[in-house]
C-alpha cells in the first residue's frame, strides 16, 4: 500500500565491520512493500540465522499490508470500509484494532488534525494529482462530509468496529508504517538480537549501537527557521524516528501551493509545507506525531506537543 505521506528525509547509515568482536557480522536485507523500501540492518553470528529473522520480518510486512492497504479492495481495511453505513459490527484483526484504537486517541488529542476517516479525501486528491488539477470546492466538500473520526464506533469486548456513515473510507497512511516498523523490531528483539536498525522508508527504529560505536550515525535533513534545508548528524540508539512533510510535491491554484498532505479539518492540502522529524519511544508514536505536526500551524503545534510525553523534534 503506497503510504500517502511521502517522507522527504535523507538517512545515511554509517556503519563499519572493522573491529567487530564476538564474531558478529553485519547483514543487510531489503524488501519492497507499502509503496516504500523496508530495510533491516542487524548484527548476527551467521548468515542463516540473520536471513531467517529477516524473512520473518518481511513476512510480517506482507501480512500487515493485506490488512492496512486501502489500495487493495480485498484488504481487511477495504472490506471494513465497504461495510460503512450498514448495521454491521465488523470483527477485525488485532493489528487493525490496535491501529484504529490508537488513531481515535490521537484524533482526539489533535482535535481532528489526524483522522483515518480521511479516505474519501485521499482518493479525491490522488485523482487531482494524477490530473495535475484541483477540482472545484463542491467535490472536496462532498468528500469531507463523509469523514469524521467520531463516526467510527468501537466495541472493545468483541473487538468489532462499525462505520456509521455510508461512503466512509479508512486510510491509515499516517500510522500503519510506524506500527509495521515496531512489529519488525519486536521480531528482531524476540530473536535475541540487540544491535539492529529497521527502516520503513524514513520511519526508523534503532536498537543498541553497532559494535565499537556509540550509536547509529543518522544524517537527517530538516528545514531551519529561515526555510533553508540543512543536514545534521545524530548518534542514536534504542529509539524511534519518523519524518513527515513535503516541500516538493504540490498543486498550485490562484497562487497557492497545496501539498499532497491533507488537513482533515479543511479537506485541502496544507499550504505551509515543512519537514518534520520526530523522535519517540515507539515508531507508531513518532509516525503519528510527525503526521499531525505536518498539518498544524506553529501555535497549534505548541499546544499539541504539551500533551505528548517523551517526544523530541529535530
Amino acid at each position: 500500500m503506497p503510504i500517502n505521506i511521502i517522507l522527504h528525509v535523507t538517512l545515511f547509515l554509517i556503519v563499519t565491520n572493522q573491529g567487530i568482536g564476538q564474531s558478529l557480522q553485519r547483514f543487510e536485507f531489503e524488501h519492497q512493500q507499502m509503496g516504500t523500501q523496508f530495510k533491516i540492518i542487524l548484527y548476527q553470528k551467521n548468515e542463516i540465522n540473520a536471513q531467517t529473522i529477516a524473512n520473518q520480518c518481511f513476512n510480517k510486512v506482507d501480512a500487515l499490508n493485506l490488512i492496512f492497504s486501502d489500495y487493495n479492495e480485498a484488504s481487511e481495511i477495504s472490506q471494513l470500509s465497504a461495510a460503512a453505513g450498514s448495521t454491521k459490527k465488523i470483527k477485525v484483526s488485532a493489528p487493525l484494532w490496535s491501529v484504529i484504537k490508537a488513531s481515535k486517541r490521537y484524533a482526539r488529542k489533535s482535535k481532528g488534525a489526524f483522522d483515518i476517516t480521511i479516505g474519501p479525501l485521499s482518493k479525491l486528491w490522488r485523482s487531482m494529482f494524477r490530473r495535475s488539477e484541483i477540482f472545484d470546492g463542491v467535490k472536496i466538500k462532498a468528500a469531507k462530509a463523509k469523514t469524521g473520526f467520531h463516526k467510527i464506533k468501537l466495541f472493545p469486548f468483541s473487538k468489532r468496529v462499525k462505520l456509521v456513515q455510508k461512503g466512509m473510507r479508512l486510510d491509515v497512511g499516517g500510522i500503519a508504517k510506524g506500527y509495521t516498523v515496531d512489529a519488525m523490531a519486536d521480531i528482531i528483539r524476540q530473536a535475541g538480537i540487540k544491535q539492529f536498525l529497521v527502516d520503513g522508508g524514513g520511519d526508523l527504529f534503532v536498537g543498541d549501537a553497532p559494535p565499537q560505536k556509540t550509536g547509529w550515525a543518522i544524517h537527517i535533513r530538516t528545514t531551519n527557521k529561515i526555510g533553508t534545508e540543512v543536514t545534521q548528524k545524530f548518534m542514536l540508539k534504542n529509539t524511534a524516528i519518523a519524518a513527515s512533510g513535503d516541500t516538493y510535491r504540490y498543486l498550485e491554484q490562484n497562487g497557492k501551493r497545496y501539498s499532497h498532505i491533507i488537513d482533515p479539518r479543511t479537506g485541502y492540502g496544507v499550504v505551509d509545507q515543512k519537514i518534520i522529524n520526530v523522535q519517540a519511544s515507539s515508531c507508531i508514536k513518532a509516525d503519528v506525531v510527525a503526521s499531525i505536526l505536518s498539518v498544524l500551524n506553529e501555535n497549534e503545534a505548541k499546544v499539541f506537543l504539551k500533551k505528548m510525553k517523551k517526544v523530541q523534534l529535530f
